[in-house]
């Protein structure tokens, strides 16, 4: 007989719910798995995923604390040298001090910010290449006509 059907002393609605749910967990389990999968395939092609906006703030704050630490001021000289790097240090701990607590504070606001960025590199692109197909249109038919596509407007001469 069939798997589905109800043993005789279980009621019928609770064995066909226990089949469904049943169903449920493989295909959520195999779902899991082919995503996992994926994103182990994309870490080794691609590298680690990016973080948020937040961290990679912090990333690059991190970043340029480590550089502008390790600089040596060649033109201060010898004597202004250690006084310099103090300065640079005392510096970098201030903005640190000033941008952890509005990263902390507010960590999806910078998610925001770069997906706005995002937006308007994509509005600029998207006007960029309108422009360019306008000009490219122009000079097709200005190649049609027989005349010489060029510069618009008035030539000067400079010399």
């Amino acid at each position: 007989m069939s798997e589905e059907l109800p043993p005789s002393d279980a009621e019928p609605n609770e064995a066909v719910d226990e089949v469904r749910a049943t169903d449920a967990d493989a295909w959520a389990t195999a779902v899991a798995e082919d995503l996992a999968a994926e994103k182990a395939r994309r870490r080794t092609q691609y590298g680690p995923p990016p973080g948020s906006a937040a961290e990679e703030l912090r990333k690059l704050v991190d970043n340029v604390a480590e550089k502008l630490s390790g600089l040596q001021s060649p033109l201060l000289g010898g004597i202004a040298g250690p006084a310099a790097q103090q300065v640079v240090k005392q510096v970098v701990q201030q903005a640190r001090a000033a941008v952890e607590p509005v990263i902390e504070r507010n960590p999806d606001v910078f998610d925001h910010l770069a997906a706005a960025g995002g937006e308007l590199l994509a509005a600029y692109r998207s006007a960029v290449q309108a422009q360019e197909q306008r000009w490219s249109r122009r000079d097709e038919t200005l190649r049609d006509r027989g005349e010489e596509p060029g510069p618009g407007g008035e030539r000067i001469d400079l010399d």
